[in-house]
């Protein structure tokens, strides 16, 4: 019987994207590597756990679920989270940045300084400039300005990110557009932070970092994985936790790597199938049909 391996999901590194594994085992993704592999008949997921720390019940939990933690679990890494505004004394010095997904997509968030870009890769930025730095408090009361002032939003979905990745502008400055016009906006605004250090508009790219150069038109997008349900494919680009592998047919799919956490998952051969439920997109919309 083939070893199974349990999947942390995907992380980005200086390289490029992994695939972690318990016992930290990495394995490294590029463009045209086959992605492969299945869950065996009876098996279920369960619970990832919460700060580091294993699920005390091993609780089983749904397989649509991209977070992969129980209801306690749930709650116990949303009282340290950051991004669910729950801390207001960290000490950490933080960014203020501005993070492009396609046309008319721009958030703001923050980060904190010491993790640098990494927060933008795993969002799956395309283009992102710093718009200022300094202590956290100060760091949030810019972030809710902009989204008064200028209604930029905290929040892009998932949906939206993949519905527009194979069309996007071919040139970076194109790209970089409108994070330049909306810095040039959010630092003109009278009400920052004294503390906030404003920071020079410099665009980053990401295009070239997740693969998007002539990236074909996805046609769906994984919506959960299942005990002897398979995935197989040749892996074309990946952008945030999304991994876009082209199966059977020259059909390309979108497989959200934190549906992979918490299963139990073994290697499989044949072809660039997949035997797990999909949800095909209509005219960059996602429909309820399976196929």
């Amino acid at each position: 019987m083939a070893q199974a391996w349990r999947c942390k999901g995907l992380r980005w590194s200086a390289d490029g994207p992994e695939l972690a594994w318990d016992g930290g085992r990495r394995s490294a993704l590029t463009w045209g590597k086959r992605v492969a592999f299945g869950v065996a008949e009876g098996g279920v997921r369960t619970c990832v756990g919460a700060r580091g720390h294993a699920c005390a019940v091993r609780a089983v939990v749904p397989g649509r679920s991209t977070g992969a933690r129980c209801e306690e679990c749930a709650r116990l890494d949303r009282a340290h989270s950051v991004a669910a505004d729950t801390i207001a004394d960290d000490p950490r010095p933080y960014h203020v940045y501005l993070a492009w997904f396609g046309p008319g997509m721009t958030k703001v968030g923050i980060t904190a300084l010491e993790r640098g870009s990494a927060r933008l890769l795993e969002q799956g930025a395309v283009c992102f400039s710093w718009l200022g730095a300094g202590p956290l408090m100060a760091a949030r009361r810019t972030e809710e300005l902009l989204r008064a002032a200028l209604r930029v939003p905290d929040r892009i979905p998932y949906a939206d990110k993949r519905a527009v990745r194979s069309g996007l502008p071919a040139s970076a400055a194109e790209r970089a557009a409108e994070v330049e016009d909306l810095h040039a906006r959010a630092v003109a605004l009278d009400a920052w932070p004294e503390s906030l250090t404003r920071e020079p508009c410099q665009p980053v790219d990401h295009a070239g970092v997740f693969g998007l150069a002539d990236l074909p038109a996805a046609v769906g997008d994984v919506t959960e994985l299942v005990a002897g349900g398979a995935v197989s494919g040749r892996l074309v680009a990946a952008a945030g936790p999304d991994l876009h592998v082209e199966t059977v047919g020259g059909r390309v799919v979108v497989l959200d790597s934190r549906l992979m956490t918490g299963w139990e998952l073994v290697p499989v051969g044949g072809g660039d199938e997949l035997t797990v439920p999909v949800r095909e997109f209509k005219e960059a919309s996602v429909q309820d049909g399976l196929f």
